[in-house]
């Protein structure tokens, strides 16, 4: 290719071919994380409302697994048994993102080559915005329900292999049993509330260990081969500790400001791990841990509408904006357990 001159460039513009500023259109680099580490939504059960608050019946626990039955003694009868209930309430509140594009400059992109994100800024802002409402929804997830001081029934790992009340050996510490363990924690909650808990929620670090734990590793080593050989995975996890689902809280974020040094964290305590109880779907007559209420704010249906409008006249500028209305809210406190530095 000719060298370029001054001269030349000039004949270019005159011909309107000149493209001074041109980019690659198969590829650019976006960071967006893969849908399937959100994980506020895999725990505990989403329940669509009509009303942005309201109550619910809580029917008490200690009536229902009474023995009400009596004697009926003769030419009598018994008492009736009395089923308590009272009421609790939820409260979403709407939540809000709105991004900006900006026509004018929008114009230079859609005229020279480029990557079909940037020539249609909608396609990048709604991605945006979806991916950053996963990123919204696990933090508060990870507010209510996945850090130490939630739960009333909270434990705390140590390196003792004599541990004290309110304490559990680590895993990192050999001498542990994850799956004895769970086991363990797992029969007491059924004892005190008819449930046994069916979901697990594991912190990276907590998951990575467990897979290279002997405990572990000594359960699932006589299902490998030489060609095959066993491995530990989310699934085989799972099984061990006979939960019907496990999830590892994989998400990220950045903590730090607009402009500022990158401050990348795991959104949930990479160290701790949730044992719950919890329904697929609401339900009248099963408890859960936790639910996950989500109200439309626009009446249409959509629990995240993403709208688009002109900004004022004068701006050339056009919106992009997301809503979510929800409340992550502890509904059966005898139904979960948290333990941290479990490692």
């Amino acid at each position: 290719m000719a060298k370029r001159t001054a001269a030349s460039i000039r004949a270019d513009i005159a011909k309107g071919t000149f493209r001074p500023h041109t980019a690659l259109s198969n590829m650019a680099l976006a960071y967006f994380q893969n849908n399937s580490t959100a994980f506020a939504k895999t725990i505990f059960p989403v329940c669509p409302v009509s009303l942005s608050s309201d109550n619910y019946y809580v029917f008490d626990k200690e009536d229902l697994l009474r023995d009400n039955w009596q004697q009926k003694p003769a030419y009598g009868k018994v008492a009736p048994a009395v089923l308590s209930e009272h009421t609790e309430s939820y409260i979403c509140v709407v939540d809000q993102m709105i991004m900006g594009i900006d026509r004018i400059r929008q114009t230079d992109l859609n005229r020279r080559p480029g990557p079909s994100v940037a020539r249609d800024p909608r396609m990048m802002r709604t991605r945006t915005l979806a991916g950053q409402a996963n990123i919204h929804q696990d933090r508060l997830f990870a507010d209510h329900f996945f850090k130490a001081g939630v739960w009333n029934n909270e434990e705390t790992g140590v390196d003792s292999t004599v541990p004290t009340s309110g304490q559990f050996i680590k895993f990192s510490n050999w001498n542990s049993d994850p799956v004895a363990f769970v086991e363990e924690k797992g029969t007491a909650m059924e004892e005190n509330t008819g449930r046994r808990p069916n979901r697990i929620a594991l912190g990276v670090n907590v998951y990575n260990t467990l897979k290279k734990h002997p405990a572990i590793l000594e359960r699932v080593k006589y299902g490998g081969s030489t060609a095959n050989p066993a491995t530990v995975t989310a699934n085989v996890l799972a099984q061990l500790f006979e939960m019907d689902k496990l999830t590892v809280q994989r998400s990220i974020m950045n903590k730090a400001g607009f402009g500022k040094k990158a401050d990348m964290h795991y959104i949930g305590d990479p160290n701790g791990f949730l044992l719950a109880y919890a329904t697929d779907t609401p339900s009248v007559d099963e408890p859960s841990a936790g639910y996950i209420f989500t109200w439309d704010m626009l009446g249409d249906g959509n629990i995240m509408p993403i709208l688009n409008y002109d900004g004022e006249n004068g701006t050339h500028s056009e919106f992009i904006e997301g809503l979510m209305a929800t409340d992550m809210k502890k509904t059966a406190d005898d139904l979960a357990m948290y333990f941290k530095d479990a490692v």
